[in-house]
């Protein structure tokens, strides 16, 4: 089903970023388990140091996250760096929280987003929002995910996990994109039992040991226009065995869902 390979967004092994020796040894890594190309995000975007990576490993990275304010305010440098290690993905990790908190200022923020985009699109490059649970905050009965929707140079990063948590169908939210979704983010939800031993909570986990139906997902993102898809656990760089769980992420993929 996942015809042209599978990724790691980099947030996940964010551990791994802290020098450029590190990142280098775990691009190897990943080369070795069976990924095929990375999105850089989780340390701050260096493109020189990058594109050494990228050629040492031919890892090729589809996608970045990087500051809001390089996004709107340098855009043209932005997409100067970008070409450079042939990434046309830019992507933003998330809008700030109180920017969803008031509608005026949501509006405003979003628009500008588009602009960017805008110009992104002028020189061939893509923009993606990388949404979570409260996009999905409404304002009266419009939400700051269905502003989005409304922006045209805003594409989406969409994530299953956070789609799931916000209380959305994964596969119907995915239709809804349809050709604005190249960028898809596999991360997997799990219930678990919390630290106190006394309930259950949501938590991140590697693809297949969760409850979403990734065979359904990826078929209807890629009838939606998916090309890349990413697999993303957030608390794999704080647990002890960081490689071994995005590990058992693609292990399952070429099992199941190849």
């Amino acid at each position: 089903m996942i015809r042209e390979g599978l990724g790691l967004n980099l947030f996940s092994i964010r551990n791994y970023l802290d020098t450029e020796e590190h990142f280098l040894e775990a691009a190897k890594k990943l080369k070795e388990m069976g990924y095929s190309y990375m999105q850089f995000s989780g340390a701050p975007f260096n493109a020189e140091m990058i594109k050494r990576v990228i050629d040492a490993t031919g890892m090729k990275v589809v996608l970045t996250h990087v500051p809001m304010d390089r996004i709107l305010n340098d855009t043209e440098a932005l997409m100067d760096e970008h070409a450079s290690i042939g990434c046309y993905n830019i992507g933003l990790g998330m809008m700030p929280i109180d920017a969803m908190k008031d509608e005026a200022l949501c509006r405003e923020t979003i628009e500008k987003l588009n602009d960017a985009g805008k110009r992104m699109a002028a020189r061939g490059f893509k923009f993606f929002y990388h949404h979570h649970h409260f996009e999905f905050f409404k304002f009266g009965e419009k939400s700051v995910f269905d502003m989005l929707i409304d922006a045209p140079y805003i594409n989406f990063t969409l994530d299953t996990y956070w789609i799931q948590y916000g209380g959305n169908d994964v596969v119907e939210t995915i239709k809804k994109l349809k050709g604005r979704i190249e960028c898809v983010h596999l991360k997997d939800y799990m219930i678990a039992v919390n630290a106190e031993g006394k309930g259950f909570e949501p938590r991140f986990a590697p693809v297949g040991d969760g409850n979403i139906d990734f065979a359904r997902a990826i078929e209807a993102a890629r009838e939606s226009g998916a090309k890349y898809f990413l697999v993303e656990q957030d608390n794999a760089a704080v647990l002890p065995d960081t490689l071994g769980q995005v590990e058992r992420s693609v292990k399952y993929v070429a099992e199941n869902l190849i």
